[in-house]
């Protein structure tokens, strides 16, 4: 899996990130319009003190729940995030005045879903890009969550509290070493066969 997702970010010109302990964050959209699954990944990898790769990956929400999607915060709509790379689009910081996350510090695009209904939108909404609080965070405190509910209105949402402990310690070895500034990338699980049916 790892050399897939390598593949395509080097396919579609993105940024890989090689210096000792600098984080890869690279989300993976399922092929599935159902919402309210965690039924995606947020995979994290980086290179140790010796050159080596290594690799984790967790399952994960990159859509928002149903309940925002059938009562959206902004009138245009629930944002989902589009696909794409984002440099430096994340930090260390306070998720809602709660706990700290990666939350976001530059502009991102996202798809308005307008509709109010249950079902997923990627194509059909109007493009933004600014500022709106797309953080990556968990669901609950403790355990594994089921289902996404409240817990996205747009967020990247880790399903396993220990999951999402483990990467924010690693996050915490990176900003130690290259400042408090993360990328942040999301690829379809479509794209990410493509490509690597390519190589």
């Amino acid at each position: 899996m790892l050399a897939m997702i390598q593949n395509t970010l080097r396919g579609k010109g993105f940024q890989l990130y090689e210096r000792p302990f600098e984080l890869n964050i690279v989300g993976i959209r399922s092929d599935s319009v159902t919402p309210n699954q965690f039924d995606d990944t947020l995979n994290v990898f980086y290179k140790d003190e010796k050159g080596n790769w290594l690799f984790h990956q967790f399952k994960a929400t990159t859509d928002p729940g149903t309940f925002w999607l059938k009562n959206p915060m902004n009138p245009q709509g629930t944002a989902l995030l589009k696909h794409g790379q984002y440099p430096g689009s994340h930090m260390i910081g306070m998720h809602r005045g709660q706990y700290l996350a990666l939350v976001q510090r530059k502009p991102v695009t996202v798809i308005r879903d307008y509709d109010r209904d249950s079902t997923l939108d990627f194509n059909n909404g109007k493009e933004q890009t600014g500022m709106f609080g797309i953080n990556i965070h968990r669901a609950s405190v403790t355990g594994t969550t089921k289902t996404v509910d409240r817990f996205s209105a747009g967020c990247q949402v880790f399903a396993n509290a220990s999951d999402f402990n483990t990467v924010m310690q690693l996050a915490e070895r990176h900003r130690k070493l290259y400042g408090n500034s993360f990328t942040y990338t999301l690829i379809d699980e479509r794209a990410l066969i493509r490509e690597t049916k390519k190589n």
